[in-house]
Order: C-alpha cells, then sequence, then structure tokens
C-alpha cells in the first residue's frame, strides 16, 4: 500500500534560523515520505535563503495575496462544513492569549486552517503535523476539526513555554504530540495529563555528514563561540559578564559572538562598558554555510542559555549537536532539554543557569585541561551519532505517520 500524504504547517520555510526543520523534511523525503508543505505567510527574502539546500518537498505558500480566499472560506464557514463550524472558529478565537502577538498569529492560523481544510480534502491529505505548537498547531487544528482529517504537532520549547492559550486544547484533540526532549515530555505530561499516552519523544536529527579535521590555531589566544539570536534566553548579558570576569584573571582569548537581534544594541554596550572591544567579534547573521569554518577555528563553545522573564527557553539547541559533531567541547546551562545533551563529565560542562561565575569557572576549566576537553568532545560527538542521527530518528517519526494513518 502507499504511504500516507501527510501536510507540513510551518509559519515560513525554509527559514534560515531552521535548517533543522529543513533536515528534518527532507530526510522524510529522503525516506520516501510524501510529504508536502504548507507555509502560513509568504515567501523568506531571497538574501537570508541564500545558500541553503533546497526543499526536496513542494511548498504551497499562503500571505497576505491570498487575503481574499481566506476571507472568502471563512464568510462560508457555514455553508462549507456546517453549523457547528462557525461556534467552534470562534471558541478557538475567543480566549486569553499570552501576548497581543500571539493573538494576532492565532488568528491569522485561524483563517489559514479554515482555508487549509478543503486545500487538504482536496489533495487527498491523509495527515497533517505541524512542526510548532504555536500558530502552525492552531491552524492545523483547525483545518483538522473542518475537514476530519487527523493532525498531530510537535512541543520544542518557546512554543510550549509558556501555554499560548490553546494548548491543552490542542493536546487534547491531537492524534500524537512529538517532543523533542524529555523535559518538554514531562512539561506536556503534567499540562495535560489524560493527553499523556499521546506523547512521544523523538529526538532532533543531526546531519552526519563528514567533518574533517580541525584546523584550530594553537592558543593563546583562545577562540571561543557563542551562536544564536539575540534574544533574552540566550543569556548573552551574562556571557560577556563571564568574560569580564576571564578577562581580569588574565586569560588571553578572543569570543565570537555570531548572531543579531533585538538586543544587540544592549550587546554592544556591554562590551563597550566591561572593555571587551578588542576581545569580542560581533559578525553578526551568517548564512549557515559559514557556521563550520567557525567551529573548525574554536577551541571552545558556549551556551549561556537561561530562562527568561516570559517563560521562554531553549529546548536542545541545535548548534550544541553541531558544536559536538566538530568535536568541539561545550560548556553549558543547565536549561530544559540541554542536559540531555551536555552531561557533566562526560559530553561537557554544565552549570546552573544564571551564574556567571560558575559560567566561567567552567570555561577555565576546560580551556585549562585540553585533554579531558578533548574527551568530552569526543564523547559527546559519539551520543550525537548515537542518539541524533537524522536518518533513524526521521525514521521513528515517519513511522508514527504510517501507524497514525492505518488506524484511521
Amino acid at each position: 500500500m502507499p504511504g500516507p500524504r501527510v501536510a507540513y504547517i510551518l509559519p515560513w520555510f525554509p527559514k534560515p534560523s531552521e535548517t533543522f526543520i529543513l533536515d528534518e523534511v527532507n530526510t522524510l523525503c529522503r525516506l520516501g515520505l510524501d510529504l508536502t508543505v504548507y507555509t502560513l505567510y509568504g515567501p523568506q527574502d531571497p538574501r537570508l535563503v541564500g545558500g541553503m539546500a533546497p526543499s526536496l518537498a513542494p511548498v504551497n505558500r499562503l500571505g497576505l495575496p491570498l487575503l481574499k480566499k481566506l476571507a472568502h472560506e471563512a464568510i462560508n464557514l457555514k455553508s462549507n462544513w456546517g453549523s457547528q463550524a462557525r461556534p467552534f472558529v470562534i471558541r478557538v478565537l475567543a480566549r486569553r492569549w499570552r501576548s497581543l502577538e500571539t493573538m494576532g498569529e492565532a488568528f491569522w492560523a485561524a483563517l489559514a486552517g479554515v482555508y487549509l481544510a478543503r486545500s487538504f480534502q482536496s489533495a487527498e491529505i491523509d495527515h497533517i503535523h505541524a512542526p510548532w505548537a504555536s500558530g502552525p498547531a492552531t491552524a492545523a487544528w483547525v483545518a483538522s476539526r473542518l475537514s476530519g482529517i487527523p493532525f498531530s504537532f510537535c512541543g520544542r520549547a518557546h512554543d510550549v513555554f509558556p501555554d499560548d492559550g490553546a494548548l491543552v486544547e490542542k493536546l487534547t484533540d491531537a492524534v500524537m504530540v512529538r517532543t523533542e526532549n524529555q523535559a518538554v515530555k514531562r512539561h506536556l505530561a503534567t499540562l495535560a495529563p489524560p493527553a499523556a499516552g499521546k506523547l512521544v519523544n523523538i529526538y532532533p536529527g543531526a546531519p552526519l555528514m563528514p567533518i574533517p579535521e580541525p584546523s584550530r590555531p594553537v592558543p593563546p589566544p583562545y577562540h571561543l563561540l557563542a551562536l544564536g539570536r539575540f534574544v533574552p534566553k540566550k543569556g548573552y548579558p551574562l556571557l560577556l559578564e563571564s568574560c569580564r570576569r576571564l578577562a581580569d584573571l588574565g586569560v588571553d582569548f578572543r569570543l565570537t559572538l555570531a548572531g543579531d537581534g533585538p538586543e544587540r544594541p544592549q550587546i554592544q554596550k556591554l562590551i563597550s562598558k566591561y572593555g571587551l572591544e578588542p576581545r569580542v567579534r560581533l559578525p553578526g547573521f551568517l548564512p549557515h554555510r559559514q557556521v563550520p569554518s567557525l567551529f573548525q577555528n574554536a577551541h571552545l563553545f558556549i551556551m549561556s542559555s537561561l530562562i527568561a522573564p516570559s517563560g521562554d527557553r531553549d529546548g536542545i539547541p541545535t548548534v550544541i549537536l553541531e558544536a559536538l559533531m566538530h568535536e568541539v567541547p561545550v560548556v553549558a546551562s543547565a536549561v530544559s532539554g540541554i542536559p540531555e545533551v551536555i552531561r557533566p563529565g562526560e559530553t561537557g560542562w554544565l552549570v546552573p543557569p544564571g551564574d556567571s561565575r560558575a559560567l566561567a569557572q567552567a570555561v577555565m576549566e576546560a580551556l585549562t585541561n585540553p585533554q579531558e576537553s578533548r574527551r568530552r568532545a569526543q564523547s559527546g560527538r559519539e551520543l550525537v551519532k548515537r542518539e541524533f542521527a537524522s536518518q533513524k530518528n526521521y525514521a521513528k517519526l515517519k513511522a508514527c505517520f504510517e501507524r497514525l494513518a492505518r488506524t484511521v
């Protein structure tokens, strides 16, 4: 029998900061899954996605050009889907969302879900999946309820911390919920105990391509690397405070802090305040194809994650997996799923979140014990190869979709 036809709902695709989603989609396609991507918004700026691998799945995009069609579907809710459709969509929207931004995303997602319901029926879609628990899962929920096609979604980190206002109902109505780490799985099981049996933990994948031998320069100076969006949950002000401590101790280092985001002005002010201008480089956002060269030259990768005041946090950042695949030692904060990868004394150094002194001490220990750092990095690489192989993990996800299609 042919496998199920699966629709993936995403905000944008491909997205430069979500190369792990591109890898997920492409690996599933290589494994033979009949998959089509539907995006809630229009295409990304070509300059941002330049150099990224092409999607192996067809992509259908919504966005403002389709606003009239989406509105037409919403107006004809009752005639197309019966008397219960309008009350359901109103129930979806009439709630206390966690923020105005979340509310706006939910309204657009619900409108998109109404439109996609008919599209999915026309395309003979067997299963709907949303790789995020936020807006994409709301669209999947609405499309599923109207069309009768079952849906699932994935809970990762910032999309479930905190609850968007509809998460419990989405957990209740989904036929499966994937998590990317055990910490999120435990959280969702506590949030909606009746849905605990639907939760399936499948770790994210890391493409296991051949990695050349590192070409790191002989220290000093030590080359430190941090990479990510400049947002509160990354803890970069804390990282800079730790760097100030290292400078006060006379450590000869250079930090490359790659990325961009709303905290950039604050980060620049702290670099100046701490007198770190000669030591810290801010190259900005880099295309993913340039990231391997950063790892090739790094003596240590630092992940200073913390739990933001909003509750936002990291899950298992893909960049940690990439660092370990390049055998770069890692110092990281014990947030969410990170301890499932960075295991003290085994695959790296783990510190309490928000503790700049502990972070600086761990960095010092890693830098002054090169043999131990190499041992832990090699152990980390073996862990990634064993537990985070894209081919193996997404084969598990494909099997879940096939099982769900057989049981409907």
